[in-house]
């Protein structure tokens, strides 16, 4: 039977924003519904309502013309609407089975847990989704895809008549999103309402029907996919925006600042060498497993290696450490910002200034003088859209909070900096703000080395490509001389 999912007259405000202004839309069961915006569009805030984690300050929430009468997320679920956020609530130390039906595993007579019915019903579960993973199977041993499904599994055993997914795929390889989209048309056959987040627009035409568009806590229409274009949703969600390419006068010196030379990390990657260049902007493309960020994290000393070196700035490092590389000039923007780059709970100005805390400390103290120019240098560089800076950097949009990280990091003077998926989880507008910093860092002599699973960016950001494989790099390209299908093609063993 065919469900609605209705959004009347809904504002959401919050001190001093108004961050949904009147949304009326709604959604139909048995299809896909991409909601789409840039950041602080008010998405994220639609769908924490739709998911009880928030509630509207005026307006109404209707499912099959059942107006919600309360707003936490445990009611929500009992009225049949489930969430997958971006962020996975899986438990990495429990079973699929466990994660699944956590607090729900069948009692049996005389009060001892059923496993063996608990682990039939999952496995059943799985065997409707399509989905080939073992009951038993330990969560951390799991790939990230891997887990995505069983985010989705454990939403689905709740069985919901709405499942809203916020950037589903922000964590997956090209062929793991293909696998992604196919349980989610399965579940649009199943007369499921799906609700599907993503900054990724490249991807709604393969597998939304309607696009529904937010830009400043306003609905600005909901369009049919197949009816729309690139540049159409572009400029629905930003209004006229022009996207730059790597400029023209960005100069590479032959001066050498960094050499990798056959670095191993044991089942990481192996013989690890390459040469970064003053100024020079250094891609690393490889799916998800290439070891990819392993080695940026051993790079860098947050990870150990086993044989190798790094020559870094003319010093010879045989084993690194994270206090030793930072000194030495280097910085590194983490995949994770929220668990690794950034501090959520404390304010916007500290998290400008953790990683230049001895500057800013010559006797013990903080020299709070110093410490706001800090500040003040980075909210203004990198354009931070905050009103204060004293403000829990959580309150900030996506964008905004990697520009803090990357900010944190600038503020240390550093002469190469890694950018680990700096683009992850923002908006198109914001992105182009994190392409602009890199450039602008490479016309200052600093030099930049990029992982992005979005092989696309680095053929706009970068000017040379490592390919790496299964631990092992198996090739370097130009970005001007080849395709995006080319480069994805070589990354999936096509060289």
């Amino acid at each position: 039977m065919s469900s609605v999912l209705e959004a009347h007259h809904i504002v959401k405000k919050f001190p001093g924003t108004l961050a949904l202004d009147d949304i009326n839309v709604s959604f139909e069961s048995g299809k896909v519904h991409a909601l789409v915006g840039k950041n602080g569009s008010g998405k994220s805030t639609l769908l924490k309502i739709f998911s009880g984690a928030h509630a509207p300050t005026e307006g109404e929430i209707v499912l099959d013309s059942e107006k919600i009468e309360k707003f936490d997320t445990t009611y929500a679920m009992s009225k049949g609407i489930a969430t997958v956020y971006q962020e996975l609530s899986l438990i990495p130390t429990l079973t699929v089975t466990e994660n699944i039906l956590i607090n729900r595993i069948p009692v049996k007579k005389g009060g001892l847990l059923d496993w063996h019915a608990a682990r039939e019903n999952v496995r059943e579960l799985l065997k409707q989704l399509e989905i080939e993973i073992s009951p038993d199977a330990i969560v951390g041993d799991l790939s990230m895809w891997q887990m995505q499904m069983i985010e989705i599994a454990k939403a689905m055993s709740f069985h919901p008549k709405v499942l809203l997914l916020d950037e589903p795929t922000s964590s997956l390889a090209k062929h793991e999103v293909e696998s992604l989209f196919k349980i989610i048309r399965s579940l649009k056959e199943k007369d499921v309402i799906i609700i599907y987040v993503s900054h990724k627009l490249d991807e709604l035409w393969q597998v939304a029907d309607t696009c529904t568009v937010l830009r400043d806590g306003r609905l600005i229409g909901k369009v049919m996919m197949q009816e729309t274009s690139h540049s159409d949703l572009i400029n629905m969600m930003f209004g006229q925006v022009s996207i730059p390419k790597r400029p023209d006068d960005l100069m590479v010196s032959d001066e050498v600042v960094l050499e990798v030379k056959n670095l191993t990390r044991r089942n990481k990657f192996e013989n690890i060498s390459f040469q970064l260049k003053k100024g020079e902007i250094l891609g690393i493309a490889g799916m998800l497993g290439s070891g990819r960020t392993e080695l940026l994290k051993s790079i860098f000393g947050a990870d150990p290696f086993h044989s190798g070196e790094i020559i870094f700035r003319g010093e010879h490092v045989k084993s690194a450490n994270l206090i030793r590389m930072k000194k030495l000039g280097m910085a590194l923007t983490p995949e994770d910002r929220k668990h690794e780059g950034l501090i959520l709970d404390a304010p916007i100005g500290d998290n400008l200034c953790y990683a230049s805390l001895e500057a800013l400390t010559p006797n013990g103290m903080i020299d709070k003088a110093k410490q706001k120019q800090y500040i003040d240098r980075q909210v203004e560089n990198l354009q931070i859209k905050v009103a204060d800076t004293s403000m829990p950097v959580s309150d900030l949009s996506g964008g905004n909070q990697q520009k803090v990280v990357v900010g944190n990091w600038l503020n240390t003077d550093p002469s190469v900096i890694i950018f680990d998926e700096p683009s992850r989880g923002i908006d198109i507008n914001a992105k182009q703000q994190i392409f602009k910093i890199i450039w602008e860092q490479s016309r200052k002599g600093v030099s930049c080395i990029m992982v992005s699973t979005e092989l696309e960016e680095l053929l706009e950001v970068c000017q040379r490509i490592l390919i790496m494989q299964a631990g092992k790099f198996v090739g370097e390209v130009i970005p001007d001389e080849l395709t995006n299908e080319q480069l994805y093609t070589y990354c999936m063993g096509g060289m």
